[in-house]
């Protein structure tokens, strides 16, 4: 795999594994962690699910505002602006874009644009120690990386509110009762069960995994006849691959069907 600076990146079986690699530093992510995040989305080379890691005990607790980057002489909110859109953004939206089901397994703080970050999946699992945290308000300024679209839509206007505007922490539990993650382990237990679920993913039919992901993000903004029209569109090309003939079969002999994602 590629030589990355502050990531790491490894196959296991169809699994594509993102793992930020700046314990020291609690994963505080310069914008060139998200530039090396992008490119090695950008280099699925078969990978059929994707699983975005941390090492150490924080998934990310955010922007590293110390990095070159936006620590530089200049303008600090010029600084920041074209990190956002450089940079954050850029790998905020390829993750909505990808082709392939992604999971994050987040420990510790996920916090500013670590928080987007996670949210960026479809499926969150979340030890026991995390937490969801959006401080902007304290330092006065305000959500980043898509938060101010993702967490209403998550959440509810009403919870959004209270975590963007009161900036306190959202434990995993309270994240698991809002229906903002999807499952919550035990510390130790994380990188397996997350591990699992991904490769579960990746055993799946991925044409149609993956044209579910643009049909749910398409459905967010869409109408309720344009959202049924696009279904429709894409069930006729979902009728026409490999793995829907395969899962027919399968349904019919009475067996698990074997997915090759084609």
């Amino acid at each position: 795999m590629t030589d990355y600076e502050t990531i790491r990146t490894r196959r296991d079986g169809d699994v594509l594994v993102v793992t930020l690699n700046r314990p020291e530093r609690l994963n505080a992510a310069p914008p060139e962690m998200f530039d090396e995040i992008r490119a090695a989305l950008g280099a699925l080379d078969g990978a059929r699910a994707v699983l975005i890691a941390s090492e150490g005990r924080a998934f990310s607790s955010g922007a590293d505002l110390a990095s070159k980057a936006l620590a530089q002489d200049g303008d600090p909110a010029q600084q920041t602006y074209e990190a956002l859109t450089d940079s954050y953004n850029p790998t905020i939206l390829a993750l909505a874009e990808l082709s392939v089901p992604v999971v994050s397994a987040v420990r510790g703080p996920a916090a500013g644009i670590g928080c987007s970050l996670a949210l960026a999946a479809d499926f969150v699992v979340a030890s026991e120690t995390a937490y969801f945290l959006q401080a902007f308000v304290n330092i006065g300024l305000v959500p980043d990386g898509g938060a101010s679209w993702a967490l209403p839509r998550l959440i509810g206007r009403a919870r959004a509110a209270e975590m963007m505007m009161l900036g306190e922490r959202v434990s995993a539990a309270k994240a698991l009762d809002w229906g903002m993650i999807h499952r919550v382990v035990v510390d130790d237990a994380l990188e397996a069960e997350a591990l699992a679920l991904a490769t579960r993913l990746a055993a799946g039919p991925t044409l149609a995994l993956g044209t579910m992901r643009r049909n749910l993000h398409a459905a967010l903004d869409s109408s309720y006849a344009d959202a049924m029209a696009r279904e429709a569109d894409t069930q006729r090309a979902m009728r026409r691959t490999g793995d829907s003939l395969e899962g027919g079969l399968a349904f019919l002999q009475k067996r698990k069907a074997e997915f090759r994602g084609q």
